[in-house]
């Protein structure tokens, strides 16, 4: 860099997720036979709501955005991803990514399914997770829904991954 020139300092991602809001569907992005809810809260590392965080979450042919509400709430509607629809040897999941203030760039992790538990324990990803941490990657049933809370950092942090 010459004498001249100054770095440009780092900018967080949002909050400015209001351009891409309401997204045609929004949350739903169900069509198909297994439909299922999925509810969860994004919380800091202080275990509080992160209310202006925005998720995408997409496998196969769906894709799905929501924002967090006032309470770091969101929730999807989608279609469980069939077995062998992923290539390799992993359990079906799905993909989210989460936006979120403070963030210098996104933050990528997966949310796997608790009734694929073979499928779970040969999955090449999950495998290389410390076990410690795995279950930060797989939703909780609760009822009718799934229940898929992400923690940026902290005790329980969920596992994101490098892209």
């Amino acid at each position: 860099m010459g004498e001249d020139q100054v770095p440009t300092p780092s900018q967080t991602v949002g909050p400015f997720f209001g351009y891409a809001l309401p997204f045609e569907g929004g949350p739903d992005s169900a069509g198909g036979a297994e439909v299922i809810r999925i509810e969860g809260q994004l919380l800091d590392g202080a275990g509080e709501p992160v209310p202006d965080g925005l998720l995408e979450l997409w496998g196969g042919q769906q894709f799905a955005r929501c924002r967090t509400d006032a309470e770091g709430a969101f929730h999807f509607t989608v279609t469980k991803p069939p077995p062998g629809s992923e290539p390799g040897d992993e359990a079906p999941h799905l993909h989210v990514t989460v936006f979120a203030r403070g963030l210098l760039r996104h933050l990528a992790t997966r949310m796997y399914f608790p009734d694929e538990e073979a499928a779970n324990g040969r999955d090449r990803v999950l495998n290389v997770v410390d076990p410690a941490r795995r279950h930060t990657l797989i939703a909780q049933s609760d009822g009718a829904v799934l229940r898929f809370d992400i923690r940026m950092q902290g005790d329980s942090e969920t596992v994101f991954f490098a892209l």
